[in-house]
């Protein structure tokens, strides 16, 4: 039994042997494995970068046009990794070297010579500008009436930040001339906004495939309310890889460095930019508690000065502008920091005037998949909240709409309706915004139903009057107006582009009492000053696109237009046709004679025939 045994144990030592031996090999692999994996992967890394190079150059060179999105997402890439490179690198260096002018007198005088560089730019600019265009000089003098009422209204008037006011509206227009006036700025938005449409126009797939192709193209709920769900998911991605919040915190940064706004109001102002009302003071929570009031009431302003990014695409799926909308919630950042900082100067000692210490948390996701479920199951509910909002909005507008009517009947004032006491009571404001006196009235309008009833009424009312205007009809029917201008038109995008009403009050002190409930009397204090001066906000980003707003297109030039062969009704055929037709003399022999832009131009009398056709005027007779 001892030699058996004593065998058995020596046949195992001689396999284990065997089997060491045999596995020997692949222990020395994985150990090679390990001990180069550094290398491996920069190998690795490196063989990525060249083909997607090879690709990048082959898609280039084949249609750049075509490859322009992935010629601006690569460049936005190597924007970020040079950044990385180079504040790894210099960063510590360059920091140490500028230490010793951060509070010198020398910094003091630059930061002044700069300022008043750019105010005598901006003031000459906007000298050679309007003698141009003085109708532009009436948006210029809203701006000052708005900052004077405010002014008037401001808490503590001698405690007014001049710096964070006159920086906070530097940008906002400088970023307007940028977008509106330039031409680079301007297609590069318009661009934007077009591969903004085009993303958004996939939420198709996913709706046609749940609801049917009749009822996502002819009913408003499944156009609109499934974009709501896809961004929603989009942007729980976004969030989750930590894209959103690096954004935020580069936006913040740079606003915290002009204005001299504290870290936490300017993070939560940033982040309203992508996120909504109630969202963005959760990127500040752990902070809430020990804020004074001048910056929750800089974190409410800009609740109500911007919309969310998911709000926003549904909006664009109303057919409103998407670079009109990109800009103005863009442009609102810094003047909600700005006019809040005059309404509600700060007089306490803050606690977070450094950045240190104020991090954005991460998504609590444990991959992808489940941050683009959530995102999805969380704008359920929004898209839940926008229908209940318009059906019980609208429901409300239709009684009070009613009931005024009636009342107006009973004294003989025949349609009294709560638009056309809008009309009448918003019209200067409107008017001072640079909108054209015709069209005061309906934008009037829109700017009521928005402050008074919800943003989705009046964007919606919008969406209606520029789908008249797109289809060609005719601007005045019957003694009434049909559709306002593209200039209107884009005033009121701005306008109309924040939370800034009355149904949001409630929305805002639910959200921010439930992160600090024993601060509900300081909220409840100041929200109905951080609701007109959100609104503010708005309607001084209008003023801008008031002053910076150039005609484009068909507008800019009709003789160009009127020289191709047009057979139906659009608004560039109107606008043309009109100006044709009020260019054109019938002299004694019903000859047409030509004036202006068409005199001496041999397709003035066939553009007028192709006009003709599809306008009636008197001189087609």
């Amino acid at each position: 039994m001892v030699e058996n045994r004593s065998q058995e144990s020596q046949k195992e030592k001689e396999w284990t042997m065997t089997d060491g031996k045999s596995l020997q090999p692949f222990t020395r692999a994985r150990s090679f494995c390990k001990t180069h994996a550094g290398l491996f992967k920069k190998i690795l890394l490196g063989l990525l970068c060249l083909a997607y190079t090879a690709y990048f150059l082959a898609a280039c060179i084949l249609d750049f046009q075509r490859a322009l999105a992935l010629f601006v997402l690569t460049c936005l890439v190597l924007l970020v990794l040079v950044h990385r490179l180079l504040k790894g690198f210099i960063g510590k260096t360059l920091t140490r070297c500028l230490k010793p002018f951060k509070n010198s007198r020398l910094n003091v005088w630059m930061k002044w010579v700069f300022a008043g560089v750019i105010l005598i730019g901006l003031i000459v600019w906007l000298a050679l500008d309007t003698a141009q265009r003085p109708e532009q000089l009436i948006p210029f003098a809203g701006i000052c009436m708005f900052i004077l009422i405010l002014f008037t209204c401001s808490k503590h008037h001698s405690a007014v930040s001049w710096r964070a006011v006159f920086w906070g509206l530097c940008l906002q227009f400088v970023f307007g001339i940028l977008v509106i006036r330039t031409d680079p700025g301007f297609n590069a938005f318009r661009w934007l906004g077009e591969q903004v449409q085009t993303f958004l126009n996939y939420t198709v797939a996913g709706s046609s495939f749940v609801f049917g192709d009749v009822l996502v193209k002819d009913v408003f709920a499944f156009q609109a309310l499934p974009v709501i769900i896809f961004f929603g998911c989009v942007m729980s991605i976004l969030y989750y890889l930590g894209l959103v919040q690096w954004v935020v915190q580069k936006i913040a940064w740079f606003l915290q460095l002009t204005l001299g706004t504290t870290a936490t109001e300017t993070l939560a102002v940033a982040g309203n930019i992508f996120v909504g009302m109630t969202e963005a003071p959760l990127l500040i929570r752990p902070y809430l508690a020990d804020m004074t009031l001048s910056e929750i009431h800089a974190v409410m302003t800009g609740g109500f000065a911007t919309i969310s990014g998911t709000v926003m695409g549904a909006f664009i799926s109303f057919g409103i502008d998407p670079s009109s909308l990109i800009s103005a919630s863009v442009m609102a950042a810094p003047s909600a920091l700005a006019l809040s900082k005059l309404v509600y100067p700060e007089v306490e000692e803050s606690k977070f005037k450094n950045k240190e210490g104020v991090k954005l948390p991460r998504g609590k996701e444990k991959n992808v998949l489940e941050a683009a479920s959530n995102g999805a199951t969380d704008a359920v509910g929004l898209a839940a909240n926008v229908v209940a909002n318009l059906i019980g909005f609208l429901a409300v507008l239709a009684f009070i709409n009613a009931a005024l009517s009636w009342l107006g009947e009973i004294v003989d004032i025949q349609g009294l309706t709560f638009q056309l006491i809008c009309s009448y009571v918003l019209r200067p404001m409107v008017f001072m915004m640079g909108v054209d006196w015709a069209d005061c009235p309906m934008v009037a309008e829109m700017v009521g139903i928005k402050f008074f009833i919800n943003e989705f009424v009046a964007y919606q009312q919008l969406s209606q009057y520029k789908d008249k205007r797109l289809s060609g009809m005719e601007e005045w029917i019957g003694g009434k107006k049909q559709w306002i201008s593209v200039r209107a038109e884009t005033i009121t995008t701005f306008s109309l582009c924040g939370f800034a009403n009355l149904s949001s009050i409630g929305i805002t002190l639910g959200g921010l009492t439930s992160m600090v409930p024993h601060r509900k009397s300081d909220l409840s204090k100041i929200v109905i000053s951080a609701l007109f001066t959100g609104a503010c906000v708005s309607f001084i980003s209008a003023c801008v696109a008031g002053i910076l707003y150039v005609p484009r297109g068909a507008e800019a030039d009709c003789v160009s237009f009127l020289n191709t062969s047009f057979t139906n009704r659009t608004y560039e055929a109107y606008v043309c046709c009109r100006g044709l037709f009020e260019s054109t003399s019938l002299n004694g022999t019903n000859l047409p004679s030509f004036s202006g832009p068409w005199e001496d131009k041999e397709f003035s009398a066939v553009a007028l025939a192709n006009c003709c056709g599809l306008y009636a005027n008197a001189v087609c007779a």
